[in-house]
């Protein structure tokens, strides 16, 4: 058998310390990249992770943090988790018109409301000009819905809390009370 050469040697040995390092982190799972894209100050805007799970959520965040945008949470994951995914919570953000502790569903949009200058919720103080979201209303939105009554618009808000959030407003289909009628209205004035 030839005898190798010290650099022949060297490259060996860097190619097995490789492939060793490789096998490690797909063992381990942590091999997967992460991707960002920046914003014209430089900081991230967003991240998004590459790596695949079947339990996985996909969430956006949104409104009053520090980097907005889409990303992947573990299942059983909690809207406060999403927001410190986020960057947390921006200065202006009132987070006391979050449910922080309500569990994520696949498809979720999560919008932290910013706070007003007299310290009302910007979301709270919004008129019936656009739609409300879904996952952040609260009783007294639900009440302005045409049709919409305080016991009603408490079962959904309560609905949406047991079940982590809803993806869809079809999903409200299962409270009681709601027939086909309340759900136009509730299709006109909210959004997932």
């Amino acid at each position: 058998m030839p005898e190798l050469s010290r650099s022949q040697l060297f490259v060996y040995a860097a190619v097995a310390v490789a492939l060793l390092l490789v096998g490690a982190r797909a063992i381990r799972g942590e091999g997967a990249p992460e991707a960002s894209f920046a914003t014209d100050g430089g900081e991230a805007a967003g991240t998004f992770s590459i790596e695949g799970g079947s339990g996985d959520l996909v969430v956006h965040v949104a409104g009053a943090v520090r980097r907005p945008g889409v990303y992947r949470m573990p299942a059983g994951s909690r809207v406060d988790d999403a927001v410190s995914r986020a960057g947390g919570a921006a200065g202006r953000a009132d987070l006391e018109a979050v449910n922080l502790a309500a569990r994520l569903a696949d498809g979720q949009q999560v919008v932290v409301p910013e706070r007003a200058p007299g310290g009302a919720s910007v979301a709270a103080a919004g008129t019936e000009e656009g739609p409300i979201s879904l996952g952040t209303a609260t009783v007294e939105q639900m009440e302005e819905i045409d049709g919409i009554g305080p016991v009603t618009a408490g079962d959904i808000v309560e609905f949406r809390d047991e079940h982590g959030g809803l993806a869809s407003i079809d999903q409200l289909n299962q409270v009681p009370g709601i027939g086909p009628a309340t759900m136009e209205a509730l299709r006109e004035r909210l959004q997932p």
